[in-house]
């Protein structure tokens, strides 16, 4: 495998833990599913989460977009905060978080793609059999543990592979926005823009009053989905691709089942059988060998 340089690493670091708040977040709302529907979860976390980094704004006042550029910050804030985490939602609505994030899974593999249809990255062959690799055995783990899994899980599993079409988007065209501006700057513009739609849009549909029934520990789990689950977690996400290179940064998606299949058994009760585990091991070696070269 070829050397990258220090800051490539520094990304992917950065991605790593960025992608463990998300794994977290997953679990928060399959565990708020059943007490509000997809719509008011995403305004928790991304209206929520917008409000929390007012604060950050206030007093580091980061560099914003360009003019020129707050049209396509707005529409990529829009795709992302907003579209992509409704059906985010709806597809744990319908299936376990271990099925649910492994299906995320294949960001990068959808991400190199999205890359190749663009011209931005050439699809070389050592690519195409990782990607195909990977989504075989996401395909053969999501098929085969159907029995274990809630009724209609199939639904969600194909959901949250379309909707993974938006992540890729948005770190593919994301990039050189961030780095014409500054990482908090495109973070604040792109949520406020995603967030603020959800506020309006679950205020004009009286969904906000639902979080008026919340008890003490949906209260809680809301709080980090918001802070931890929106504002850090994709603070961090933005700060990594100003480092390394969409394909490197979604490649931490990876470590996100296996954290939420951990935590979906440990504090949800959800099965984790053979059959998921091997398929992420499948998507882990699909990965890698479409993200690395071979020694010469």
């Amino acid at each position: 495998m070829t050397d990258h340089a220090p800051s490539e690493w520094k990304g992917v670091a950065i991605a790593l833990l960025s992608s463990s708040f998300g794994a977290g977040a997953a679990v928060a709302t399959r565990f708020l599913i059943t007490s509000a529907d997809p719509l008011t979860l995403a305004t928790v976390r991304f209206g929520g989460g917008a409000l929390c980094l007012l604060p950050l704004v206030v007093l580091l006042r980061p560099k914003w977009p360009t003019r020129a550029d707050w049209p396509a910050v707005a529409g990529l804030g829009f795709l992302f905060y907003a579209v992509f985490f409704v059906f985010y939602n709806l597809a744990l609505s319908y299936t376990t978080v271990g099925r649910g994030t492994l299906a995320l899974s294949t960001l990068p593999l959808m991400t190199m793609l999205v890359g190749a249809v663009l011209r931005v990255e050439p699809l070389t062959w050592r690519k195409s059999a990782g990607v195909l690799l990977a989504m075989g055995g996401v395909a053969l783990a999501l098929t085969a543990s159907l029995k274990a899994a809630p009724e209609g899980a199939w639904r969600g599993d194909l959901i949250m592979a379309g909707a993974t079409l938006c992540m890729a988007l948005y770190s593919v065209f994301g990039r050189p926005f961030i780095s014409r501006s500054s990482a908090l700057g495109f973070l604040a513009a792109g949520m406020s823009v995603g967030g603020g739609a959800l506020i309006l849009l679950s205020l004009a549909t009286g969904r906000l009053s639902t979080l008026l029934t919340f008890n003490e520990a949906q209260a809680w789990v809301s709080l980090y989905l918001a802070a931890g689950g929106g504002a850090l977690a994709f603070f961090l996400w933005v700060v990594a691709l100003r480092y390394a290179s969409p394909t490197r940064v979604t490649n931490t998606i990876t470590i996100n089942p296996l954290i939420a299949m951990t935590a979906g058994a440990l504090l949800l009760g959800e099965p984790v059988t053979l059959t998921l585990v091997l398929g992420l091991v499948a998507v882990g070696a699909g990965v890698w060998v479409a993200t690395t070269v071979a020694r010469r």
